[in-house]
């Protein structure tokens, strides 16, 4: 895996040689020196945070699919129901917290920075349009095919099996933003990667120590941070949940924030970062 090769090249290392350069005064729920969690409302906390402090952010947020419908899990079913942070009442509603959470973003990130979201036809045509109003120009539309995606129970539908990925910069005239071009060939064989990325769902191994409803293949994650950021750029989850972003980050020698309201999903983030850090921390001693 091209990964394995990528992290092997880069040993050199050294969370103690960088700093968060930006200007927040709060009491992290978790903190190591390239690994930090905020247990509280990403609307609080946003503001707080200075303008253009991340290369990076990846988004994760509510899809608002949550409407009392059931779905297929492990052979059974079970109601797509998330929680109450995945319910909203009106169109409008969703609309307006998308484009507060995007206009903040946009703020944070800085002029070389891209955002990525995740969607479903739920939520992402909201969110590409708040994208556009709030300043960004995508600019690329990834489809992200799953290659086991749950059956369709009621039949009445083709089966969902697919999610999108939009990746936007800030629509600045002669803007520059970082795309390893070449990093991307070279793991594609030498080929151009295109915008359909095909993987499994979500393994059993990245969920050892508990599941969040909504969680992310770690491939993914790790290809989008490759692409678009270099090693010790800081990356900022508004919507964090068990922290995928955060993990691939640590593994590919990033800096990263995360903010979620429920303990219990960023009580399981540390628990994943405690074992990808003792395996890190094994290879190191190995090599």
């Amino acid at each position: 895996m091209y990964f394995e090769q990528y992290h092997n090249n880069n040993n050199d290392y050294n969370n103690n040689n960088y700093n968060y350069n930006y200007n927040y005064n709060y009491d992290y729920y978790y903190e190591t020196d390239n690994f930090k969690l905020i247990n509280d409302d990403t609307f609080k906390i946003l503001p707080r945070l200075s303008d253009s402090s991340f290369d990076m952010i990846f988004a994760d947020p509510p899809y608002f699919l949550s409407n009392d419908g059931i779905s297929c899990h492990s052979g059974k079913m079970v109601s797509v129901n998330k929680g109450n942070w995945d319910k909203l009442t009106s169109l409008h509603d969703k609309h307006n917290f998308n484009k507060r959470w995007i206009k903040e973003c946009y703020r944070l990130l800085k002029d070389t920075g891209t955002i990525w979201i995740c969607g479903t036809l739920h939520n992402i045509y909201s969110i590409g349009m708040a994208l556009e109003e709030e300043g960004f120009k995508i600019i690329n539309n990834i489809t992200w095919q799953k290659t086991n995606p749950p059956p369709n129970l009621a039949c009445k539908t083709f089966t969902h099996s697919t999610e999108t990925i939009l990746w936007a910069r800030k629509a600045l005239k002669n803007g520059k933003y970082v795309f390893n071009y070449e990093l991307m060939k070279n793991m594609n064989n030498g080929k151009q990667m295109k915008d359909v990325w095909t993987t499994g769902l979500t393994k059993p191994s990245e969920k050892t120590q508990g599941k969040h409803p909504t969680q992310k293949p770690l491939e993914i994650l790790e290809k989008i941070i490759l692409a678009s950021t270099n090693k010790n750029d800081l990356i900022l989850d508004p919507f964090c949940g068990s922290s995928t972003t955060g993990i691939a980050a640590y593994k590919l020698h990033r800096r990263y924030i995360g903010i979620d309201n429920e303990k219990e999903y960023l009580d399981l983030s540390i628990r994943r970062y405690k074992e990808i850090e003792g395996v890190q921390e094994l290879q190191e001693l190995l090599q």
